[in-house]
C-alpha cells in the first residue's frame, strides 16, 4: 500500500507494544512505520528501550534482512558476528543481512534506539537464533 499524502506520526504519543522484563530492568519497543499499521510500503521503524542493569540487553539472534540502529540516548555494546562495537548518542550501526547480532545497556540511563529494516512489514522479519 502506497501512501497518497505524507504521513507524520508522533513517536511518544504511541504506546510500547511489547515489554520482555528481564532481571533488574526490561527492554521494549514500539513500531512507528510498518505496512501492517501504516498506509506505507518498503519501510519498516520503530523504537526501542533497553532500561539500565546488567542482565538488560537484546538477545542474540539474526535474520534475513540488513537492519540500522541510530542511538538516540544511552550508551551500550552491539555484538556483531563475535565483534563488539561501543554506542553512544549519534552512533549508526548497519548490520548486514543474517549477521549474528545483540545489543546490551552498559550505561546509567535508559538506551534509545530507532531501528530501520527495508521492507514492508515487521511481520516479515523472521527471527532465529544464531547457527
Amino acid at each position: 500500500m502506497t501512501p497518497t499524502k505524507p504521513i507524520i506520526i508522533h513517536e511518544p504519543a504511541r504506546s510500547f507494544e511489547q515489554t520482555i522484563d528481564l532481571p533488574g530492568g526490561r527492554t521494549h519497543w514500539k513500531t512507528l512505520l510498518s505496512a501492517d499499521r501504516t498506509p506505507t510500503n518498503v519501510m519498516t521503524i520503530g523504537m526501542t528501550e533497553i532500561e539500565p542493569g546488567q542482565a538488560n540487553e537484546i538477545f542474540l539472534h539474526q535474520h534475513a534482512q540488513p537492519e540500522v540502529y541510530y542511538i538516540l540516548a544511552g550508551h551500550g555494546v552491539v555484538q556483531i558476528s563475535g565483534e563488539e562495537y561501543a554506542l553512544q548518542p549519534g552512533s549508526l550501526v548497519f548490520i548486514p543481512g543474517d549477521a549474528p547480532h545483540g545489543l546490551r545497556n552498559t550505561g546509567d540511563e535508559v538506551l534509545r534506539l530507532l531501528y530501520v529494516f527495508a521492507i514492508d512489514s515487521l511481520d516479515q522479519v523472521v527471527y532465529k537464533l544464531p547457527e
